[in-house]
């Protein structure tokens, strides 16, 4: 590894002073340089990226033809259309329901998902989506189901009674 090379200096030649031996050290550097190599390799292959995150959503099956859809008590349903400028209208029940808007905190929807869920036995909600409104807020109501612990929601399709709904929402 270090070498200490020890040449030149003087000698005892005729009429030559006595110098004294100059030494001169030499340092190997391979091999520290092949462990930092084989350690930055090492770490490399050993370390874990960052894994994607994704959030399971079970489907259910296709309905097949001829097949009627369930009847559900509309006092149990609570349907949330998500609006543009991160809102979610929500309103309980099908017919002549009275129309809220809210935003994505904790004291919003969050706040009513939670006093629903108590209030309401077998709630069932129903998750709308107007083309105004933003995929990260579709993301966020499904993150809202699970921290709220709601277990019964479907995604459907907005219709045009829900946009007019929308525009009469007050806050």
């Amino acid at each position: 590894m270090a070498e200490i090379s020890q040449g030149g200096g003087g000698g005892h030649k005729k009429g030559g002073k006595v110098r004294s031996k100059k030494t001169s050290t030499r340092i190997d550097m391979t091999p520290m340089v092949d462990l930092a190599f084989l350690l930055l390799t090492f770490f490399i292959l050993t370390t874990t990226l960052s894994k994607p995150q994704t959030m399971e959503i079970t489907m259910p099956e296709k309905p097949k033809p001829g097949d009627e859809p369930p009847e559900v008590n509309e006092k149990k349903v609570l349907t949330l259309v998500l609006d543009e400028n991160d809102k979610v209208c929500w309103y309980v029940g099908i017919k002549d329901p009275e129309v809220k808007r809210v935003d994505f905190s904790k004291d919003g929807i969050r706040k009513v998902l939670i006093q629903k869920n108590s209030e309401i036995r077998d709630m069932i909600v129903l998750i709308k989506s107007l083309d105004v409104a933003k995929f990260k807020n579709f993301v966020d109501i499904l993150d809202e189901m699970t921290i709220c612990n709601i277990k019964r929601y479907a995604v459907v399709d907005a219709t045009p009674v829900d946009k007019e709904l929308v525009k009469e929402a007050t806050l």
